[in-house]
């Protein structure tokens, strides 16, 4: 129970999609009626794409009256984008040299502008971050130890954002394990979630 603070549901038109959900229909009256029976003692936000959350305040005659406060959130421009890369490299404690910097910049204003509705955002950084830092891990893997030296465990280089191409824009090997060093504490991989992207926001009127 949310009583005195926030219930926030993400992806809210899941519980108006179409096929018979029972759970999703029962779970909004539910909403609709806490939000009636306990007005002003807790707020409620539900958020999603801009589209599905018209059809989810459609759904239901008591949803568009009672979430009476609607927020559109713009896309990331690509140097924010940029800027988001930055600060989840520095999870894995890695700084981009100039040529990466460059490639990883045409790429990400380059998803900008191909971006559709369903446009990731900073999702979409996270995977190429995920990605180049397994790349940037199986090439030091690859070298003879002597040859490793510290910088080179802080350092993203071409060579490991290469694959991320226009011809190429889809996040290869999303999800598979990364390989981890231990060297003058250089760090393993990380990621970090950032909300931010074309969401709808709807501000519940229970406040």
């Amino acid at each position: 129970m949310a009583k005195g603070g926030v219930l926030f549901i993400d992806e809210a038109y899941a519980l108006t999609a179409s096929g018979g959900n029972d759970f999703g229909k029962e779970a909004v009256e539910t909403i609709l009626k806490r939000m009636e029976d306990k007005r002003g003692e807790f707020i409620v936000i539900a958020a999603g794409y801009p589209d599905n959350m018209k059809t989810f305040l459609e759904a239901n005659p008591g949803l568009k009256s009672r979430f009476d406060k609607v927020f559109n959130f713009e896309d990331y421009s690509p140097s924010d984008l940029w800027e988001i890369c930055v600060q989840m490299l520095k999870t894995s404690d890695l700084v981009p040299d100039i040529a990466a910097e460059a490639h990883l910049k045409k790429y990400f204003a380059f998803r900008y502008e191909r971006k559709d509705k369903f446009f990731g955002n900073a999702r979409t950084v996270r995977k190429v971050v995920e990605e180049a830092v397994k790349n940037q891990h199986l090439r030091l893997a690859s070298m003879p130890e002597i040859q490793r030296q510290p910088d080179m465990m802080h350092s993203l280089i071409l060579a490991d954002v290469i694959e991320f191409e226009k011809d190429n824009d889809e996040i290869a090997g999303a999800g598979r394990g990364k390989v981890g060093f231990n060297f003058g504490g250089g760090g393993g991989g990380g990621s970090v979630s950032l909300g931010g992207g074309q969401q709808q926001s709807t501000d519940g009127g229970a406040i």
